[in-house]
């Protein structure tokens, strides 16, 4: 398991409302769609980056996550295996807090690489799945 409940916790509720959703696009089938408008109804900033740089959900996208002008507290990987690893470096580069790679996207070494520049990350987990189960009182603690 990568990103013990602790972490999850920590990802979800401390390190900050602006989520980055690389992956996001207007495509009302693809799973990064819902879970986008989970994370919204729980209070996050979600901010799509996609090739598209689609407006999705009411906020504007981005290419890239180095073209995002603004800090990003968490970033929400949706794109293969074999893609991820390049975005957590991205994510480390724009001095994100922590890094979300979704359900069956794993890079163990990316995961290595992400904590020791001191990212909290999870890996093979949804925050749409998790965001629920935590208090509501406890959902938008800092």
């Amino acid at each position: 398991m990568y990103g013990d409940e602790a972490t999850v916790r920590r990802i979800l509720t401390g390190l900050g409302d602006t989520w980055a959703v690389v992956g996001l696009s207007s495509n009302r089938q693809r799973a990064a769609y819902g879970v986008a408008a989970v994370l919204q109804r729980f209070g996050k900033r979600v901010v799509p980056v996609h090739r598209k740089a689609e407006t999705v959900h009411g906020e504007k996208g981005y290419a890239s996550l180095a073209d995002v002008p603004f800090d990003v507290d968490v970033v929400d990987v949706f794109v293969n295996s074999d893609l991820a690893g390049a975005v957590a470096d991205e994510a480390v580069a724009k001095d994100a807090k922590g890094v979300w790679f979704q359900l069956g996207v794993i890079d163990e070494a990316a995961y290595e690489r992400t904590r020791a520049a001191g990212l909290e990350m999870v890996m093979d987990r949804c925050p749409a799945i998790e965001i629920p189960r935590l208090s509501p009182h406890r959902v938008h603690e800092s």
